[in-house]
């Protein structure tokens, strides 16, 4: 019996553009591994333009929404996306220092979330010490990045960029390759 339908498989099968962004994004996460420094930089600059054109279409639509109330609360927002924005384009290596800083502030409240969640459900769920050690990895990461900051703003960005790009690669190719191999 066929669960699924036969021009989905043929997708899956003849898929090509899957093999090559999984392979693509693998080469990448290891280029960013290889060069932190560059791979930190250049995510800050992309995050920057991101905040940039975030920050005028909110501007566009805080003019645009007139009669939705609140009109000087979008504008403000939408100054603070572009201003954000530019400031991180002019000045990357101060927006690497920001981002890593947010993202040690970030991993260490999410480590205490964490922790505070596992002992709240350790009489309801088996597998509640699986989250407490990962609450418990997330604070000493956090404290990692902090006791290393702002040595640590030129490497930990590029490198969790590119173990992620890998990661994201290795697991799109094998489940690509599986989907192939069950399906024929």
């Amino acid at each position: 019996m066929r669960v699924t339908q036969p021009e989905i498989d043929e997708q899956v099968i003849n898929s090509g553009w899957i093999t090559t962004i999984a392979i693509l994004m693998i080469v990448f996460g290891m280029i960013a591994i290889a060069f932190p420094f560059f791979a930190s930089v250049a995510s800050t600059l992309v995050f920057g333009w991101v905040f940039t054109f975030a920050g005028i279409a909110q501007i566009v639509y805080a003019f645009q929404s007139k009669g939705g109330g609140q009109v000087v609360w979008k504008l403000i927002l939408g100054l603070l996306y572009l201003l954000s924005g530019i400031f991180v384009v002019v000045n990357p290596l101060a927006g690497v220092l920001a981002f890593t800083l947010v993202l040690g502030i970030t991993i260490f409240v999410q480590g205490i979330i964490q922790v505070s969640l596992a002992f709240q459900m350790r009489r309801t769920s088996p597998n509640w010490a699986l989250m407490l050690v990962s609450g418990m990895i997330g604070i000493i990461f956090g404290i990692f990045v902090w006791s290393n900051f702002p040595f640590s703003a030129a490497w930990l960005i590029g490198i969790f960029i590119g173990t992620n790009l890998l990661f994201d690669g290795v697991w799109m190719l094998t489940l690509h390759s599986g989907q192939r191999h069950a399906l024929q």
